[in-house]
Parts: C-alpha cells; structure tokens; sequence
C-alpha cells in the first residue's frame, strides 16, 4: 500500500508549488495525497483532482491529531505568522507524533540556531527543529536559503534608480535559491525513500555572490547600471523610512542584511541536486527568465 502524504500550507505560494510537483512531476496519486489550509474553499480544484483537502489550522492545537491521523509522511510547511508561529509549529509537531506520522520534513531558515541571532524570527525556526529533534520522529530539515524572487520586491526600485544601497559587510558572499527548486526540493523529500532518516539540508543554488557580483550581473543582463553603496544599518533605516518603506520591511531588511555580514548564508550546497537530480537555478538565469518583470 502506498504511503499517505500531507502538505500543509497547501493554499500558500510554497504549498502550492509542492503539491504541483508532487502531482505533475512526481507523479503521487492524488488519492495518496492530502492537503491542509486553513481555507478549504482556497482548494477546491485540488479536490477536484482526487486530493483529499483538510482545515488544517495551527492555532486550534485541539484539532490537529485527527487532521494528521493516517498520514505517513508530514511537510510542515512553516506559516506566514511570522513573530507568533513557534507555539503552532509546535503543537504540529507534538500531534504529528501522537497521530502516529512516521516522517516530518520542515521548511526552515538558515542556520536558526544561537544566542543573539540577527535573524530576529530564527528563534521560531530554531525551536520549531529542536521539537522536531525531540520528537524522536525521523526527519527532513530543509533551511531554505533567501529566494532569488525576493529581488522583485527591490531591484526595479534600484534598476530605476541606479543605486543599490546595503547595510552589509563589505566581501560580504551570499547564496539564495529560486522558490521552485525550493518547492521541487520539497516534493522530493517528501517522496524519496526513507526509514529512519534525521538529515538537515541547506537548500540554495551552488553560487555564493557578493551584492557587487549580483549587482554587476543584472546590469549586465537586464542592460542598466547598478551602482553599490554601503552605509550604516542606522543611516540605512533612516532613508527607507523617509521613503515611507513600513516598518516591518525596514526591519526585515537590516536583519537580513545582518544575517548575511554573519556568514551564515555564505556556503553554496548541492542539497537541491542530491535530492531533485536537478541544478539549481542561477542568478543569472533568474534575471535573463525574468528580465520583463523586473524592468516595467
């Protein structure tokens, strides 16, 4: 008998990749597979499919053992309650286990672990693993690397104005990943064969590039100049707020920035290869794929 296997998160952008690849690619049968969101109704065409859907929701911890009861095999995809997910990661864990889920892969962060991380939401992942661990549960842990695609919330800004300012380290080498060789790298941890597996991933290209390099290869590419300018993660925060950039981003950016001067994105890997049999997507394929987008 074939394996039951569970996405949740399944409405989200990074569920719904995985589940496509698990689908078309992989071939799972949609009556081998089920589906959990906190929206059903966001679903219905999965369920057309054959795939069974659930309300899945991390907040009501009272439900979630008969939502996991009879599957095999557990991505926890991590939530997009970014500053209040740790205790519903938590509580999926501790019902994966008493549902009697016999594998859990989880979508992480780089390097979570640490007394004072810069990354200020790394705590949640962090814990989030160490109930994974403590589990006793076999497990896939799958730190996915800063996406390529985040640059569509930034580079047209900068390719209009010709300036890229950072608040890194200068030197400083980072290496991020296309969403979809994330997904795919889902998919297939979900599916490849395992018993006992407890094995962490860093999920990201085969590339470590400097914000010169990357900068140098979108003009390159994408035909306008980026010039690269280092200020102080103060002064930095006073632009963007001048500029009206919410809080939230301003503090999104100075802590990615800071994780990144930590090195701690600073080593390409060949997870996604070993595990999809594919080569990540490079910078540049990212911009020559996306060049429309990023220069409306």
């Amino acid at each position: 008998m074939s394996e039951k296997l569970m996405v949740t998160g399944a409405a989200g952008k990074l569920g719904r990749s995985v589940v496509k690849h698990l689908l078309d690619e992989l071939g799972v049968e949609p009556a081998n597979l089920v589906v959990g969101t906190r929206d059903p109704g966001k679903l219905t065409d999965l369920a057309a499919r054959g795939v069974t859907v659930k309300a899945v929701d991390f907040s009501k911890p009272e439900t979630l053992v008969a939502a996991f009861t009879g599957i095999d095999r557990l991505l926890i995809v991590s939530t997009d309650a970014i500053g209040n997910r740790l205790e519903g990661h938590k509580a999926a864990v501790a019902a994966a286990k008493d549902a009697g889920v016999k594998g859990i892969v989880y979508t992480s962060a780089p390097n979570p672990h640490g007394a004072n991380h810069p990354l200020f939401f790394a705590g949640e992942h962090a814990g989030t693993e160490t109930a994974i661990f403590d589990s006793g549960l076999p497990y896939r842990i799958l730190r996915n690397h800063w996406y390529h695609e985040n640059l569509f919330m930034s580079l047209p800004a900068i390719l209009k104005q010709g300036t890229w300012y950072t608040s890194e380290t200068p030197g400083t080498r980072v290496s991020s990943v296309a969403h979809e060789d994330c997904a795919r790298a889902a998919a297939a941890a979900l599916t490849l064969p395992w018993s006992d597996d407890k094995t962490v991933y860093d999920i990201t290209s085969d590339e470590a590039l400097t914000t010169e390099e990357i900068a140098s290869l979108a003009s390159s590419i994408l035909g306008k100049p980026i010039n690269v300018v280092r200020l102080s993660p103060d002064v930095l925060a006073g632009g963007m707020k001048a500029a009206g950039v919410p809080d939230f981003v301003v503090q999104l950016t100075l802590s990615m920035d800071a994780t990144n001067s930590a090195g701690l994105l600073s080593k390409p890997s060949k997870a996604v290869e070993e595990l999809t049999g594919r080569k990540p997507r490079t910078f540049a394929s990212f911009f020559e794929a996306n060049k429309a987008a990023l220069t409306a």
